[in-house]
C-alpha cells in the first residue's frame, strides 16, 4: 500500500543527520497555472458543496493542501475534481485541482498492469522465473531473486527483502536528501539480507519486487519502463498530467511538499527530498487525483487489461501477519464499514496519494496531499482518515 519507510526512524535519523535543508524557494504564482479539460464543472455537480466541505475540513486540521476526484458510475455525471489549501505555503499560492504532485507507490499498479499486458501479448508468463529476465548484477546476493516467479513479485509473495526498510539505507538517504539514487544502488541494500519467507508461502510488501519488475519490462520491451508507461498507459488513457520522475525529477510546476516531523503541524519544505525513486518502478510517478481515477477506472472497466487478467489481479491473498489488507497483483483490498475497497496508495517525503474503487457502490475516490508524517498522516492516510473520507462521500 504505502511505502514502508519507517516514520519514527525518519524522525530520529533526521535529528541525528547532518544534512543540509533546502530553503523554501521563491516561486511565481503563475508557475502553478493549469486547467482541467473541458467538461469538468465542479460548481454544477450536485455534490459539490459536500465534497468541497470535506476538503476544507481536512485543511482546517492543518494539512497544507489536498486534491480529490470522485466519480460514480451510477449517477451518470462527470467526475468531481476539487482542491483546498495551498500548493505553496511560502508564496501563498492556492492549490488547484489540476496541479501535479508526487504519488509514490501508486505507480506499482501501473507496473503491474504493464506486466499483465505483456502476458496477454505472449511476451511473458506469470509463472516464469523472474531470473530469466534479470541481470546477474541485479540478483547478486539477493535471497529468493533466483527462485521467485513474476507473479510472486507482483503479489509481494516473493519473500524478497524490502530495501527501504534497511536502516543503513535510511541513514544514507537522510544524510543526502537530494541524492538521485539509481536502481543498483538501491538493490545494494537488499543484498546479503535474509528473505522474509520462502517464495510463494506468504505475502509481505517489498519495494525491491517492483525494481525487478521495472527491469523485466525493460528487458522485454527494449526501452526504459517509463517510456513503456507513456506508450501503453499515459497517452492512450489521456492522462494529461502524468509523467515519470526520470524524465524530469523535480518539475518546475510541481506543488511544494511538506513534512510534519514533530507532530506540531510546523512543516518543513521537502520538495527536493524524494530522490530515491526517480528511476525505479516502485515509485517516482508524478500525477494528480484526476489522472489516478481515470487510470483505475480503465483497469476496472477492462479497457487496458482483459477480464482473465483482472480476475487474477484481484485474486487476493491475506498475509499471516495482517488481517486488515489483502494482496492482489499490484493492488490491495481493504475491508471498510462501507464494503470492500480495491486500492493502492503511496508516498514520498512530503507527499501522499491514494486511489480506490468501492465495488459495492461503483464509485471511485482518489486524493493527494502535499504533506505527510506526524499529524498530517492522521488526517489523510490513516485507516480512520480513509473511512472518514469514504463516509462523507457516501452519506
Amino acid at each position: 500500500m504505502k511505502r514502508k519507510f519507517l516514520c519514527s526512524a525518519l524522525i530520529v535519523l533526521l535529528n541525528l543527520a547532518s544534512c543540509a535543508v533546502v530553503e523554501d524557494e521563491v516561486v511565481a504564482e503563475s508557475t502553478y497555472d493549469c486547467s482541467l479539460p473541458n467538461g469538468v464543472q465542479n460548481s454544477e455537480h450536485p455534490n459539490h458543496a459536500k465534497y468541497q466541505s470535506l476538503l476544507d475540513g481536512i485543511i482546517r486540521q492543518g494539512v497544507p493542501g489536498i486534491m480529490m476526484a470522485v466519480y460514480s458510475e451510477k449517477d451518470g455525471l462527470a467526475a468531481w475534481v476539487g482542491a483546498s489549501g495551498k500548493a505553496d505555503l511560502k508564496n501563498n499560492v492556492d492549490l488547484k485541482p489540476c496541479n501535479i504532485t508526487r504519488v509514490g507507490s501508486t505507480v506499482k499498479m501501473l507496473t503491474a498492469v504493464t506486466i499483465l499486458q505483456l502476458v496477454e501479448e505472449g511476451k511473458l508468463d506469470l509463472e516464469d522465473k523472474a531470473a530469466s529476465y534479470l541481470t546477474e548484477e541485479s540478483m547478486r546476493d539477493i535471497e529468493n531473486a533466483r527462485t521467485a516467479t513474476i507473479r510472486e513479485l507482483l503479489q509481494h509473495s516473493s519473500g524478497i527483502y524490502n530495501y527501504i526498510q534497511s536502516t543503513h539505507f535510511q541513514t544514507a538517504s537522510l544524510n543526502d536528501l537530494t541524492k538521485e539514487w539509481k536502481p543498483q544502488e538501491l538493490l545494494d541494500y537488499a543484498r546479503g539480507r535474509k528473505a522474509n519467507f520462502r517464495a510463494g508461502t506468504d505475502v509481505d510488501y517489498s519495494n525491491t519486487n517492483y525494481i525487478f519488475l521495472g527491469e523485466i519490462i525493460e528487458k522485454v520491451e527494449g526501452k526504459p519502463f517509463y517510456e513503456v508507461f507513456q506508450e501503453r498507459i499515459f497517452h492512450p488513457l489521456g492522462l494529461d498530467f502524468t509523467s515519470f520522475a526520470a524524465v524530469n525529477p523535480v518539475p518546475h510546476n510541481i506543488i511544494r511538499g511538506y513534512i510534519d516531523l514533530y507532530s506540531k503541524l510546523e512543516v518543513t519544505d521537502a520538495t527536493h527530498f524524494s530522490g530515491w525513486d526517480y528511476y525505479t518502478a516502485d515509485g517516482g510517478l508524478i500525477s494528480n487525483p484526476r489522472d489516478l481515477y481515470l487510470f483505475l477506472r480503465a483497469v476496472v472497466n477492462l479497457e487496458i487489461i482483459n477480464k482473465t487478467h483482472f480476475d487474477q489481479m484481484i485474486d487476493w491473498i491475506s498475509p499471516s501477519h495482517d488481517d486488515e489488507a489483502f494482496y492482489g497483483l499490484g493492488i490491495f483490498k481493504i475491508v471498510t464499514p462501507f464494503g470492500d475497497a480495491y486500492m493502492h496508495s503511496g508516498d514520498a517525503i512530503g507527499y501522499y496519494a491514494s486511489m480506490m474503487y468501492l465495488p459495492d457502490h461503483d464509485i471511485y475516490i482518489s486524493w493527494a496531499v502535499n504533506g505527510n508524517y506526524g499529524k498530517i498522516d492522521e488526517f489523510t492516510q490513516s485507516k480512520e482518515a480513509m473511512e472518514h473520507i469514504i463516509e462523507k462521500i457516501l452519506e
